[in-house]
């Protein structure tokens, strides 16, 4: 086993779930987004354990991360939440997935390689009522959810947006998500005034669970919250009645391998932009950035937790390996544990995907979904 690897605590992941499902109540399904290997997390074992902890239905950004679910032995409703290739929509019938359906010619494809393949295909109408990415516009919606009923290799199975700010607590941002649910609203009542049943609706991303009950309707749509962080952007106490309480389900792990003494004004790593202001004990961890380490990390002091307490990164982080300053009297041995990032180790707050995201300007999504593959992935229960 290599010694950089991602630890993923099943238990914390259930509890998440768990706490979501008792937010929106039993009424309320649980559709659990396993795009981008589950945020990093490993699509298949986070399904499987998903589905056993109550999901109802997978989410999927390609036709390929939908087969590799199948391949898995997975067979739960999986949606197909971006616009597939024509030539892809052979191997999403296969594949058994569902797709978003945002307009007439896209749907008259999928009809014509269901009725191909001799199968009947649930789809779900996707309407576009803010986000300006995918969807047909509300006022097209029952015009296009009547086509598609009507189209009998599809089987219409739901109706569905995208919310843009919803885990804003600005109120500007507050009151353009409202109008986005009104607008669903409205594009729903249209869709029934044709006579179409519009099945399972949804909204709810992990904002909306928190900030918006009014969008949880037929399912929800945990994403970041499942996997262990709060996406409202105050992070603190807000108008939401109460912060849902998750714990980071991903730790970024490795060992010191090698220390030696570096004297007081040495340079350290590419471009000798850190020196040594003391003598002192530097120990080098094989993780780097083609690992999924930010490089910008490198220089901002970030803390590496061995043996319960903080240690920074010092110097510019290399392709596969970084270095840390360990003082001149430091109690860590070769082959240590070394915890990057994560929410276990010693003393105080420990840092996580969140506090990495703030450090480097970006989001704990891209913290977790960044770490690359060639990080071996343990799973404990």
């Amino acid at each position: 086993m290599r010694a950089t690897r991602v630890l993923i605590h099943l238990d914390r992941f259930r509890r998440n779930l768990a706490a979501v499902r008792d937010r929106t109540g039993p009424g309320v399904r649980v559709c659990l987004p396993v795009k981008a290997s589950a945020y990093g997390h490993g699509a298949p074992r986070i399904a499987a354990e998903g589905l056993a902890a109550g999901a109802s239905y997978l989410a999927v950004a390609t036709v390929r991360e939908g087969a590799e679910l199948r391949d898995a032995g997975i067979d739960a409703p999986v949606l197909l939440l971006s616009q597939a290739l024509p030539e892809e929509i052979p191997g999403m019938i296969r594949a058994n997935l569902t797709p978003l359906i945002s307009d007439g010619e896209f749907a008259g494809a999928c009809s014509g390689a269901a009725a191909a393949a001799g199968l009947k295909l649930q789809v779900h109408l996707k309407i576009d009522t803010g986000m300006g990415r995918l969807g047909c516009g509300p006022g097209e919606a029952p015009e296009l959810a009547a086509r598609i009923a009507s189209l009998g290799s599809l089987e219409y199975g739901g109706t569905a947006t995208h919310l843009a700010v919803a885990d804003s607590e600005a109120e500007e941002d507050i009151r353009f998500t409202e109008a986005q649910i009104r607008r669903f609203g409205a594009a729903l009542e249209g869709i029934r005034a044709r006579g179409v049943d519009p099945g399972i609706v949804h909204a709810a991303n992990s904002g909306a669970i928190i900030l918006h009950r009014a969008a949880w309707f037929d399912m929800v749509r945990p994403g970041i919250l499942l996997y262990g962080y709060d996406p409202v952007k105050s992070g603190g106490e807000g108008k939401a009645e109460g912060r849902l309480r998750v714990e980071p389900v991903m730790d970024l792990v490795s060992r010191v391998v090698f220390i030696r003494e570096i004297g007081k004004g040495e340079p350290l790593s590419y471009g000798c932009t850190w020196r040594a202001p003391r003598d002192t004990l530097v120990g080098t961890l094989p993780v780097g950035y083609a690992d999924g380490l930010p490089r910008r990390v490198g220089g901002m002091d970030w803390p590496v937790i061995i043996r319960g307490r903080s240690y920074p990164i010092v110097g510019r982080i290399c392709m596969d390996q970084c270095m840390v300053d360990l003082g001149p009297g430091t109690e860590v041995r070769r082959w240590d544990e070394a915890l990057i990032f994560g929410g276990s180790g010693g003393e105080g707050k420990v840092p996580d995907a969140a506090d990495m995201a703030v450090k480097t300007g970006t989001i704990p999504y891209e913290i977790t979904c960044g770490i690359n593959k060639r990080v071996e992935r343990v799973y404990l229960s």
